[in-house]
């Protein structure tokens, strides 16, 4: 089977909110097809999470999944730094995420964290992005069994990143502007800090 062409950044399914799925859809064949064709793609890719937007679906939809090949070049103290471990695949149809600890007030960056993040449909970048550290996604799976997830450190960050695409956000509306790089440039930042990244680029 020919798999679809990730939907790049200018495509307007990208730009608006998804629909949920109705609850009779959840379950049959098609949406399960659906869902497959999702996998697979991600996989492909490879990436750790995709919306059904980034293959032209403005459904509610989003995968994800992270594994030990895909952090194999993060040293021990980067993936403690980000707090970034492997997890199984994860299929919620019409997630509801919600911060846990949100930042209290005046508090700037507290419950919060700032790394590099990429896109699979704007190939080639990254940039900073800051994000909440700890969220908790309900929502339901292929099947319609209830799903509910707390999540920390990167696990929480795809799961941000996904469900932004819902809504119709890249993450570049949420990035540090002047962090915006090529993936080329930015493996001499990576091993930094996040401050000296943002000193070495005046962000």
């Amino acid at each position: 089977m020919e798999l679809p062409t990730i939907v790049l950044a200018g495509r307007a399914v990208l730009r608006k909110p998804a629909e949920p799925v109705p609850p009779e859809e959840i379950g049959t064949k098609q949406l399960k097809q659906l869902i497959s064709t999702m996998v697979a793609v991600m996989r492909k890719a490879p990436g750790v999470g995709l919306a059904a937007p980034q293959i032209g679906v403005g459904r509610q939809i989003i995968v994800l999944e992270d594994s030990e090949a895909l952090m194999s070049r993060l040293t021990p103290a980067q993936r403690a730094e980000r707090g970034r471990v492997p997890f199984p695949l994860r299929v919620i149809i019409n997630p509801t995420l919600k911060v846990l600890a949100p930042s209290p007030p005046g508090a700037a960056g507290a419950g919060r964290a700032t790394f590099f993040e990429g896109c699979l449909s704007v190939p080639g970048y990254m940039a900073l992005v800051e994000r909440d550290l700890s969220v908790e996604v309900s929502g339901v799976d292929q099947e319609g069994e209830e799903v509910r997830w707390e999540a920390t450190g990167w696990p929480a960050r795809i799961l941000q990143h996904e469900v932004d695409h819902l809504r119709g956000t890249l993450y570049v509306d949420r990035m540090v502007s002047r962090s915006f790089c090529s993936n080329e440039e930015a493996q001499a930042l990576l091993g930094r800090s996040v401050a000296e990244v943002r000193a070495t680029l005046g962000a």
